[in-house]
């Protein structure tokens, strides 16, 4: 069975932040459960610097359908001025398939818009 399932790969200055965005994820439904990663290290560039920091790892387990919101709610929530925010595509004909479903119960139902037109 095809979910069309996502993970979505999202780092935070820090284990608070990570717990508040991911809690306000999972209550409103964007994602049916996150995982937070503590005490990674990043060196990345950052307005023309070379920045050592540490960082926490967030990782939103979603279906396709919610990735677009998802992503604005957390960019709403988050501290950085351009977060990390990548959604990953699962490949759904291996592992748990009762997990899969658990994930799609969980999750914000996919609403579809659409007129249909006299022809």
């Amino acid at each position: 069975m095809f979910y069309n399932l996502r993970l979505v790969y999202i780092t935070t200055k820090d284990k608070q932040e990570a717990k508040t965005i991911g809690k306000k994820l999972v209550q409103e439904k964007l994602a049916a459960c996150v995982n937070i990663m503590d005490g990674m290290e990043a060196i990345y560039r950052w307005k023309g610097e070379i920045v050592e920091d540490q960082e926490t790892i967030l990782i939103a387990k979603t279906p396709y359908h919610n990735v677009a919101e998802l992503t604005e709610r957390v960019k709403e929530l988050h501290s950085y001025e351009c977060p990390c925010i990548i959604s990953l595509q699962l490949t759904e004909q291996e592992g748990n398939e009762e997990y899969q479903q658990w994930l799609i119960k969980n999750s914000k139902r996919q609403t579809i818009n659409y007129e249909i037109e006299d022809i």
